[in-house]
């Protein structure tokens, strides 16, 4: 929370402070827009803070904050959208935008925030890992829309995959982390916990990154966030024709959706996934509504996860890991 807070001036990190002190754990996002009330977004129920209206100065002060007070350091962020910070956060950025030959060349005057929190939720693929093997770890997307728990549960994944669970060896897993939001890496050093036989290629674009990290760590597993274009899509069939399995997340809202997007539809016509796991909003982030094998035959059986179960989840010591939340 501390990393959230301290980007706010004091007045306003005040008000916000008093607010979500004792509800961190359910808060998703918050969302800035000048002059008007504070959006506060919870797993259950928005709230407006009527009394924390953000001012011009207030959000020069924010962003002077963020871009330590240079936004050149910052222009690729500025030219993408967003910026991450320490701990996994997301600050999504819009405002007025300036072009250059069609293009999108920074944002002018920044005067809309969305700030969304990332939540390191240890066990949070347990349900769903042992969906991932047949004799071996299976090539699997997952697919939801924003704000499903797309990157929590590619996170987990990474980190059980990495580690082993039940009988299970653990194998070496490449994670192509181009946002800066599974590993949340801080000058390279990851501050969410990925397991004990991961490597990460931070801020890297996705296709190099997963030609870099095939030729120059020898992965088991390839580890992609939010693929989307046709680049992505060649370097990832380049990586399992290399004989690496891949585990990946796209934006969608249902296995029909993917289907319609002419870059996609080939995968699924050609079985490349013997997984694909659908995420949905309901009640709280990570909830899954179904779990299809390469026929695409519905095989995911929901159950109570027993406390017993996470006994085989690898545990760690926070007190000796960099978790940023």
């Amino acid at each position: 929370m501390e990393e959230i807070l301290r980007i706010f001036p004091d007045i306003l990190q005040q008000k916000l402070s008093k607010h979500i002190m004792n509800r961190w754990g359910r808060l998703q996002e918050i969302r800035l827009r000048l002059n008007q009330p504070v959006e506060l977004i919870w797993d259950d129920l928005n709230e407006w803070l009527e009394n924390a209206r953000p001012t011009k100065q207030e959000f020069i002060s924010i962003i002077n904050q963020l871009s330590q007070f240079s936004l050149y350091r910052m222009e690729d962020e500025l030219r993408e959208g967003f910026i991450t910070i320490e701990g996994g956060h997301r600050i999504g950025l819009a405002g007025k935008v300036n072009t250059l030959g069609g293009t999108v060349k920074s944002i002018q005057y920044i005067t809309f925030l969305n700030i969304r929190i990332a939540k390191a939720k240890v066990g949070a693929a347990i349900p769903i890992i042992p969906y991932l093997y047949d004799s071996q770890y299976v090539n699997t997307l997952i697919v939801g829309a924003p704000q499903t728990g797309k990157t929590t549960i590619i996170r987990d994944v990474t980190r059980l995959i990495s580690t082993g669970w039940k009988d299970k060896p653990a194998k070496k897993v490449g994670v192509i982390d181009e946002r800066s939001e599974i590993a949340a890496s801080i000058k390279g050093i990851p501050q969410h916990n990925l397991g004990k036989r991961t490597d990460v290629m931070d801020a890297c674009p996705k296709a190099e990154g997963m030609m870099m990290m095939i030729r120059s760590m020898s992965p088991d597993i390839l580890i992609v966030d939010e693929i989307g274009t046709s680049k992505d899509v060649e370097a990832l069939m380049e990586a399992i024709h290399a004989g690496v399995t891949i585990i990946c997340s796209m934006h969608g809202r249902s296995l029909e959706e993917i289907k319609r997007r002419p870059s996609f539809s080939h995968l699924i016509e050609q079985k490349i996934f013997q997984r694909i796991i659908i995420l949905e909003k309901y009640r709280k982030p990570g909830h899954i509504a179904r779990i299809y094998n390469e026929d695409e035959v519905n095989i995911w059986k929901e159950t109570r996860c027993l406390s017993d179960d996470v006994g085989w989840s690898t545990s760690f010591d926070r007190n000796n890991h960099l978790d940023g939340v």
